[in-house]
């Protein structure tokens, strides 16, 4: 919403209920959605909906650092005494107390290995924690590990692996800078006269009709005309000449284009229009059609 409107002028709204209406439905809708889905649904988001855990298959391997259960350190599990010595009775470091499976939002028990459904939340791994603590055992039952570390293998950082997914990344981002960097907080939507595709005029000349929707996605207020351009002679006119727009609206303006009918060698030419700030700091072109009669040149 924040894109449309400014986030400051929205919240004043908020606050004074002078929403519009496409602003109330899309604030009821997101309300709703996150209600839904915080409140109703829960773990069904995690396990049904979100991508995450579809992707841990074909991203992760070996080398991979995930939240892990050290099995060789904390079986066999088995309740046991504060301070008792698990060596003596023995049994590993977990005490069985189930608190991992608790405190985890999707129900999972990480002592049965990485399954789809752990989002690396780490509830576990504190929860865990908290028990070690309690008993006088080590830290770290339960932790950031990879496989092959579990295994006593020697892990691996740089890998093919991860040099792929990095050119990826900086791919995306590089991207994404670029487009933020060349984007023009401004937008011109052209619409031609439905009634009449031209009219022919006084003095030989034929006229167009456009509506112009110009939409002002920057943070300031900005003053625009429009000009003309693809056929000798081609004028633009406002009305009025000057177009005040403020920032996050939209307004519609009707243009007319006029050109001498001898220009016209073809029933349809395309043309440009081009909107342009008078500080000279925003300019939009758009390409559109101007209509006319038949003219056969001598």
């Amino acid at each position: 919403m924040g894109f449309f409107t400014p986030i400051r002028e929205l919240s004043l709204r908020v606050l004074t209920l002078d929403l519009g209406p496409w602003e109330t439905f899309w604030l009821v809708f997101y309300g709703f959605a996150t209600w839904g889905n915080a409140g109703f649904m829960r773990e069904n988001v995690c396990l049904y909906m979100c991508p995450y855990a579809r992707f841990q298959s074909a991203m992760f391997d070996r080398d991979t650092l995930v939240i892990s259960y050290d099995e060789a350190r904390g079986e066999p599990r088995g309740p046991r005494k504060r301070g008792a010595d698990p060596a003596e009775l023995g049994l590993g470091d977990c005490i069985d107390c189930t608190l991992c499976v608790q405190v985890c939002p999707t129900g999972i028990d990480i002592r049965d290995g990485l399954q789809y459904e752990c989002i690396a939340c780490g509830a576990c791994i504190d929860a865990c924690d908290q028990v070690m603590d309690k008993m006088g055992y080590p830290r770290g039952l339960i932790r950031y590990t990879t496989e092959n570390t579990l295994e006593g293998k020697p892990t691996r950082i740089l890998r093919p692996r991860v040099i792929v997914y990095s050119v990826l990344l900086l791919a995306l981002i590089t991207g994404t800078l670029t487009a933020v960097a060349m984007r023009t907080p401004m937008r011109v939507d052209i619409l031609p006269d439905r009634n009449a595709l031209y009219r022919a005029l006084d003095g030989g000349r034929i006229e167009n009709v456009y509506d112009v929707k110009v939409l002002n996605m920057s943070q300031q207020a900005h003053t625009y005309t429009v000009s003309a351009s693809g056929l000798p002679g081609i004028t633009a006119d406002t009305d009025p000449d000057r177009i005040e727009i403020a920032s996050g609206e939209q307004r519609n303006v009707p243009v007319r284009l006029r050109v001498d009918a001898s220009v016209m060698s073809t029933p349809g030419t395309d043309v440009e229009l081009t909107v342009t700030s008078e500080d000279g700091s925003l300019s939009v072109t758009e390409t559109t059609r101007f209509h006319g009669p038949f003219h056969r040149g001598e």
